[in-house]
């Protein structure tokens, strides 16, 4: 029985792949009837595709894939990560350089934070890194205002629970007072919808300031407001794996420049 059992891959896979969308996205293009494989228009995603396939996308061919790419992204506040806004706000992917082929974010960091943002051509490599069984750890940098007592933070050490969502333990470091703030450094491995945010008003601190400096090995360093670099290919292929490889190292000067009046900040870094 096993050779009737189609062989290649679904259809919304060989798509994601492609950097054309996720896997969710494709499917609704499928369902729209945009795709087509050898000519015929697809409507079900129940489809495995073998080498040799032609496959378009409204009208256009989609090639073969490229190799797995990421690129840093130093998000400034105030865009979206998302492709298209229903209120017209600024986005991430409006403001990458127009050089750059098709990306995706790995998960999303709100309107009000910055820092790190991980952007891929792959849509499996993506879905990899953001599953809760890879389990990176990631870092920020976070300013609140007034202070927060240890005891405060120890409930964050220990894990909390706000308006019955549960939020795994955090590792939480009180760096120093600045005037009337202060600054944290959080670490946390879930990271759900505006967990820091929301558990820091669950113990009655507000976030003014809220700087991702790492996802994992990927650092946000140096790299300021604005720019994007791109990862070696070796480092790429070492972090298929999900291996524990020593933080990569970067190839590419930024192919953009900051953006103007917004400096990279002198507490970005530990």
């Amino acid at each position: 029985m096993s050779d009737d059992i189609p062989k290649g891959d679904r259809i919304a896979k060989v798509l994601s792949r492609a950097g054309i969308a996720s896997r969710r996205e494709a499917e609704r293009m499928i369902a729209e009837g945009r795709v087509t494989v050898n000519g015929k228009v697809i409507d079900s995603p129940a489809l495995n595709i073998i080498g040799g396939a032609r496959i378009t996308v409204d009208g256009k061919d989609v090639g073969e894939p490229d190799p797995p790419r990421i690129w840093l992204y130093h998000k400034p506040a105030g865009l979206v990560t998302t492709e298209r806004d229903e209120r017209d706000r600024k986005t991430v992917f409006a403001s990458l350089p127009e050089d750059m082929p098709r990306v995706m974010s790995v998960g999303r960091l709100d309107i009000n934070s910055e820092g790190l943002l991980l952007l891929t051509n792959d849509g499996e490599l993506k879905r990899k890194l953001e599953l809760p069984s890879t389990g990176w750890l990631r870092r920020y940098r976070v300013r609140i205002k007034g202070s927060a007592s240890e005891a405060s933070l120890d409930r964050l050490r220990e894990g909390i629970s706000v308006e019955g969502v549960n939020y795994q333990p955090m590792t939480v470091t009180f760096d120093r007072q600045q005037g009337a703030n202060a600054w944290l450094t959080i670490s946390i491995r879930e990271g759900k919808n505006r967990e820091i945010r929301r558990v820091m008003e669950a113990i009655g601190a507000t976030v003014n300031r809220l700087i991702r400096v790492s996802y994992g090995p990927f650092q946000l360093g140096s790299l300021a407001q604005g720019e994007v670099e791109e990862l070696k290919q070796r480092v790429v292929r070492d972090q298929l794996g999900l291996s524990d490889k020593p933080q990569p190292t970067r190839i590419r000067k930024p192919i953009n420049r900051p953006i103007k009046g917004r400096p990279a900040g002198k507490n970005q870094r530990r």
